[in-house]
């Protein structure tokens, strides 16, 4: 799906639609930041998920254990405002053979939400793409963050956390690996 990206004169319009110059000094330069920014900020549309993922069948051939990786910096757009939401993500696996480059966990989070995104679909889109590029036996992801939307208009109350998770393969059925790699995920 190809997308048109808005333009410094896109910009220059919404400025003066909001009742800005922009030819004032402060604002002279904000229509190219502002495009600059939003290509940066979306640019995960142009990113493969297969690509983000490095796999390796060495070195996991007796590990059946969870692999978690803690505190995956998480900065995304809501689609239904354009606000900013970002927190933390925790992924963990365990690998049926194959473990993946612990980086390619950041580049996958960073894949997805460089999109206009929900936390919830965010959260199973990084768990499905694990389990079809990596076939682990099992997937969780916990993701916690704080939504801009919420904060700076509507209830406007801050601070407040949203938890999500994803639990694929074993972790679903498996009571106590479930509650393994939520206990390694919890944070502090």
């Amino acid at each position: 799906m190809a997308h048109e990206e808005f333009t410094e004169k896109d910009w220059r319009r919404l400025l003066i639609s909001l009742g800005e110059d922009p030819d004032r000094p402060g604002l002279h330069e904000t229509p190219s930041r502002v495009a600059k920014a939003w290509q940066h900020w979306t640019s995960g549309y142009k990113e493969d998920p297969a690509e983000c993922l490095k796999v390796f069948e060495d070195g996991a051939q007796e590990y059946n254990e969870l692999i978690i990786v803690r505190g995956i910096p998480v900065y995304s757009h809501c689609e239904h405002h354009l606000a900013p939401f970002f927190g933390k993500a925790t992924i963990g696996y365990v690998p049926d053979g194959k473990i993946v480059g612990l980086s390619k966990l950041t580049r996958l989070v960073n894949c997805f939400a460089k999109r206009l995104q929900v936390q919830e679909r965010l959260t199973i889109q990084i768990a499905n793409a694990l389990m079809t590029h990596l076939e682990p036996k099992a997937v969780g992801v916990v993701i916690r963050c704080r939504h801009m939307c919420m904060e700076s208009r509507g209830i406007r109350t801050e601070g407040e956390e949203t938890v999500t998770s994803a639990m694929l393969g074993e972790l679903q059925p498996n009571l106590a690996l479930r509650t393994e790699f939520l206990s390694l995920a919890r944070e502090g």
